[in-house]
């Protein structure tokens, strides 16, 4: 074996930090803890004085007489299983990963999508149908000039897909096969639409069947390219019709289209991926209620998907009980580009990675996986602020606020874990899994405006551990 002097090994050190991509630092390997010594323990604050590292292991002890709150984790209490963590891989995220030199997006997407050593273990990805917001120009996968119509869909393409986007995939995929995507269209296209334009509109009741056979064509030409699309939801925030692109589809025409049009056409060219509802707010629960509420478009429905730009996480639950049988995902939130990293971290985790999977949901994504410094590309009228997981300048990667929100869950989480039974002291929330694996994993945030000691008791044994005010903590033995 060759031995490295000390000060040779820290100046190797120091070089290996500086070289990583955007020269920051790339998360670090986990301490070695087994489930008898103590917990790994990986940490973000609020300062950034710590960006999902990993700390010394806290060793589980059988004395619980320690003073202090306690969450007990309970893994005979199970809930429902994960699909996964992640982001909206949109166009503008495709383009600019694409324009990377192909070593550094290799690596890059490595780093992103392995399972395995420092890579944070991304799975679960949306896509939109057609253009979304964060794409250079809209467009959708049948346009044509104004006045024609295409009700056979024999001009159906996915071209516009081909150049950035599904190779970007294809690597993805290559790295790890077993990752979900979700589709969501932004718009059908606008020869469909009352007002013949991409912003707005509604889809016209003539062309319900022709819309429905695109979602075919869509998830059929996607799986001949080796793309498999796990799940679609039938539109991206329904209830918004001032992006662009957008569409105003009511709950009621929504449930018209499911279950006279897309469900039956999914059943006939025997397509098994998954028909999701609603796509938009917690403060609208009554939407997707309306549709499963109808038994003829509820048999055809997986579940019900939400955003949190109005609304409580709970609205989540409320769909849950009343339709039990059927799942929940939360699909989407941005990180604005004025906002900061110190209110980002624990507003995310606590409402969205702990409150969302709280409440039943099986997926939690943040908004755009990447943009430009400048929070480009977007389509005239699209949103002009929303950063990217990455900033991604040429090949300079800046890892921002949701990058570390998402591998707090994603990295130990991994798809199959179930929710399990934690506690809930006061001002410390959190979510437990058990992971495929058999792991225990626990995200807790520190919702104290001071540094917060407190223990993790499972089985008879604890631990003690502190996070600072505002922080994040991820445990796993």
């Amino acid at each position: 074996m060759l031995r490295i002097p000390a000060s040779a090994s820290f100046l190797l050190l120091l070089l290996a930090l500086s070289l990583g991509t955007g020269c920051q630092r790339l998360p670090q390997a986990g301490t070695a803890a087994t489930p008898s010594t103590g917990a790994a323990f990986w940490l973000t604050t609020t300062d950034k004085s710590a960006l999902f590292q990993a700390q010394a292991a806290p060793a589980w002890s059988t004395d619980q007489a320690a003073a202090g709150a306690v969450i007990e984790v309970d893994d005979k209490q199970t809930f429902q299983s994960i699909d996964g963590f992640g982001y909206c891989l949109t166009g503008g995220s495709a383009e600019l990963l694409h324009r990377m030199g192909a070593p550094e997006r290799q690596a890059l997407l490595r780093e992103l999508f392995g399972t395995d050593g420092n890579n944070i273990g991304v799975s679960y990805l949306r896509l939109s149908i057609g253009a979304s917001d964060l794409d250079a120009q809209v467009f959708s996968y049948s346009d044509l000039p104004a006045g024609q119509t295409d009700p056979t869909l024999v001009k159906f393409s996915l071209a516009p897909d081909k150049p950035h986007l599904i190779p970007v995939l294809k690597e993805i995929l290559a790295i790890n096969p077993s990752l979900k995507l979700m589709g969501s269209p932004w718009s059908p296209p606008t020869w469909m639409k009352t007002n013949g334009n991409s912003k707005g509109g509604s889809l016209k009741p003539e062309f319900y069947d022709a819309y429905a056979r695109y979602f075919v064509k869509y998830v059929q030409g996607m799986q001949a390219e080796g793309i498999r699309i796990d799940a679609i939801t039938v539109q991206n925030e329904p209830l918004h019709p001032g992006n662009n692109p957008s569409l105003l589809m009511l709950a009621e025409q929504q449930a018209e289209f499911v279950k006279k049009h897309l469900g039956p056409a999914f059943e006939k060219a025997k397509i098994n991926t998954k028909i999701i509802v609603y796509d938009h707010n917690c403060d609208k629960p009554e939407y997707p209620l309306t549709i499963l509420n109808d038994p003829e478009a509820k048999k055809y429905i997986d579940g019900s998907a939400f955003h949190m730009y109005a609304g409580q996480i709970d609205a989540l639950s409320k769909v849950h009980d009343a339709h039990p049988d059927k799942n929940l995902y939360f699909t989407e939130q941005w990180v604005g580009s004025k906002s900061q990293f110190a209110e980002n971290l624990p507003w995310h985790v606590r409402t969205l990675i702990i409150g969302a999977t709280r409440n039943w949901a099986r997926t939690v994504l943040e908004w755009n996986l990447a943009a430009d410094p400048q929070q480009n590309p977007h389509t005239p009228g699209g949103c002009t602020e929303c950063r990217g997981a990455l900033t991604l300048d040429g090949n300079k990667v800046t890892r921002e606020d949701a990058y570390y929100i998402i591998a707090h869950a994603s990295k130990f989480a991994r798809p199959g874990s179930v929710r399990i039974g934690s506690t809930l002291p006061e001002k410390l929330p959190n979510v437990a899994f058990k992971a495929p694996n058999g792991n225990k994993v626990l995200v807790v945030q520190n919702d104290n405006s001071t540094a917060q000691t407190f223990q993790v008791r499972h089985q008879g044994r604890a631990f003690a551990t502190t996070l600072p005010a505002g922080a994040v903590g991820t445990y796993v033995w």
